[in-house]
């Protein structure tokens, strides 16, 4: 059965809501949810634009993610593959959501707003790291921001030491690489490089 209908989906899901799934939606950064954003050293970046969505990882150390005042939010465009496809929807559609994630807590905290690139001088240069300035910068606008209950986290023991996932079981994006192109791009040498490259263009 296929629920396609906003009354057949709540016919599912028709328990009352409890208070703190409501009441923990702020218009604004409170002192709490300032906390964790000053904690967190990554998050995902959700865009919409005509092309679909992209959703996109966002490292760096704690607190990469500035507070400029209670509805404003500073995040900084570190160097990465240069496709820049979350850019590219935010010109088009200022839509956007972030969701933080600090290594260790079950509690994430997602936030809704809209957002603006920024390539003032002054600014990028106030998120230099050892010289290096991003090219870019978001400025996001606070609409709402609320934390998400530990139980993703749990089911999925996404920090717990024993659940982790040696890597080498895995494919290495050089495999993938080289088998979508037959052995044209990536392959042992692209794994091999991979750990010196990322050093020198980390900023």
């Amino acid at each position: 059965m296929i629920v396609d209908s906003l009354a057949a989906l709540e016919a599912i899901y028709h328990a009352p809501l409890a208070a703190a799934s409501t009441v923990k939606v702020a218009g604004s950064i409170t002192p709490d949810y300032a906390a964790l954003i000053a904690a967190a050293p990554f998050a995902v970046l959700a865009t919409s634009g005509p092309e679909g969505l992209d959703c996109s990882p966002r490292g760096d150390r704690p607190g990469f993610v500035r507070i400029a005042d209670p509805r404003t939010l500073i995040l900084p465009d570190r160097r990465g593959n240069n496709r820049i496809d979350s850019l590219r929807n935010i010109v088009r559609d200022p839509r956007v959501a972030l969701l933080f994630l600090i290594p260790g807590s079950g509690t994430t905290l997602r936030v809704n707003g809209r957002a603006l690139i920024s390539a003032d001088p002054d600014l990028l240069a106030s998120f230099s790291v050892d010289g290096h300035a991003p090219r870019t910068a978001l400025v996001i606008t606070v609409d709402e921001i609320y934390f998400q209950c530990a139980r993703a986290i749990i089911r999925a023991r996404l920090w717990d030491p024993d659940a982790r996932v040696d890597p080498t079981s895995l494919p290495s994006p050089g495999a993938i690489l080289a088998a979508l192109t037959a052995g044209e791009v990536g392959g042992q040498r692209y794994d091999a490089d991979w750990p010196e490259r990322a050093a020198k263009t980390m900023w």
